[in-house]
């Protein structure tokens, strides 16, 4: 029987969609997730490719979704990627906590809930977590402060997760992903600043910001996908950086003092403009 793998958040244009494809030419059997079944509807024709509706938020969406992979594998799960993400771009002090924890539910404890629900899956194929990572969790980049806790806290939970699933022959692996062409910023809600926010002076950048306006590069998710699915075929865990500007953070942190990169994530933010008005003044 070939592997079979779950991906979440296989919404048409993203990462998880590119992934299943490129899963599916490698002959996996796919069992492609998102919220919404009718976002990844271009995925319904191919072959070897299971379409389920699953929000990583809710513990009975999870567990109907246990039982048909289940159902259909035998019991075994070879793989389990943790892609479906949510961001959210506001300076720190306008931040809306709520927002916020609505976002760690489906960047952190969704992911969490998706190991410990697929874990006898995952330990009876001696299986691997995958999960869909960011450099952000190692870039203080500015007015994405919530997000970047997120992924953070997501890196951090891997590292011992490798640990702790080892006994049981479950491998895991972070992809440490840098800029990818996808619809991921068109999801995001646009910033609605307080009347009294300190920031308003910049918030069309902000908003800009949020719409992927930033003049990064990016690299096309399909490439992105083909460099994953290696990585995961050929049995690599720990972390990989992947991406556009994923190797270059991985130099940075490793060469440069804090204070230059403080100045190199904080330019286009506005908050160098901001500091400059505050030393004329």
């Amino acid at each position: 029987m070939p592997k079979s793998i779950l991906i979440t958040g296989c919404s048409t244009g993203g990462i998880g969609h590119a992934l299943a494809l490129s899963f599916q030419k490698r002959g996996l059997i796919v069992f492609a997730s998102a919220r919404k079944l009718s976002s990844m509807s271009s995925l319904s024709t191919l072959p070897n490719v299971h379409l389920i509706s699953l929000d990583v938020t809710s513990t009975t969406s999870v567990t109907e979704a246990f039982e048909v992979v289940k159902s259909k594998t035998g019991g075994k799960l070879d793989y389990l990627v943790n892609n479906a993400g949510q961001g959210y771009t506001m300076p720190a002090l306008d931040a809306d906590i709520e927002q916020g924890k609505k976002m760690f539910d489906t960047n952190f404890w969704g992911v969490l809930r998706m190991v410990q629900t697929f874990s006898p899956l995952l330990k009876e194929a001696k299986g691997t977590v995958v999960n869909i990572g960011s450099i952000v969790a190692y870039l203080n980049v500015p007015l994405t402060s919530l997000y970047n806790a997120s992924k953070a806290a997501l890196h951090m939970l891997d590292s011992t997760l490798r640990l702790e699933l080892a006994p049981l022959n479950i491998s895991v692996l972070t992809v440490v992903t840098g800029a990818i062409e996808t619809s991921f910023m068109s999801n995001i809600q646009e910033p609605q600043f307080p009347p009294n926010s300190f920031y308003l002076s910049i918030e069309q950048t902000v908003k800009a910001r949020a719409r992927g306006e930033d003049g990064y590069p990016r690299m096309k998710s399909g490439v992105f996908a083909e460099k994953v699915v290696k990585d995961v075929l050929g049995g690599k865990t720990g972390k990989v950086w992947r991406g556009e500007n994923a190797t270059t953070t991985w130099l940075a942190n490793i060469l440069l003092p804090v204070s230059i990169i403080d100045r190199i994530v904080s330019s286009g933010t506005g908050l160098t403009e901001m500091n400059q008005r505050k030393k004329v003044e």
